[in-house]
């Protein structure tokens, strides 16, 4: 997903955010972890629905910028650069390399 996003809380569910795709419908995912990288703070989730194989094993980095217009609200935006993307994605490895099995392609 590659384009800007607005979270809303699943208040059943502490651990889950949705998000809007492109034609604007929520989609559910799991957050694991938030972390900071170069001054930014970037959101690391998992995708909480079934793509058909029955394996959700790629997260999602985003940014994080807050709303100018509401300080309670967060936006999570597209991170394009791999560089960062890559930075982030080994930051959250060491954090929970006890906790994930993670797989090196």
């Amino acid at each position: 997903m590659a384009e800007e996003k607005n979270t809303d809380s699943i208040p059943e569910m502490d651990n889950m955010i949705l998000l809007q795709d492109e034609r604007g419908r929520d989609i559910p995912f799991e957050f694991l972890d938030l972390l900071e990288y170069e001054g930014k703070e970037y959101v690391v989730l998992l995708p909480a629905e079934d793509d058909g194989t029955g394996e959700n094993d790629e997260v999602v980095i985003l940014e994080v910028l807050p709303v100018q217009e509401n300080p309670d609200l967060e936006q999570y935006v597209s991170v394009e650069s791999e560089e960062i993307l890559n930075a982030v994605f080994e930051i959250f490895k060491e954090k929970f390399k006890d906790a994930f099995n993670f797989i090196d392609e």
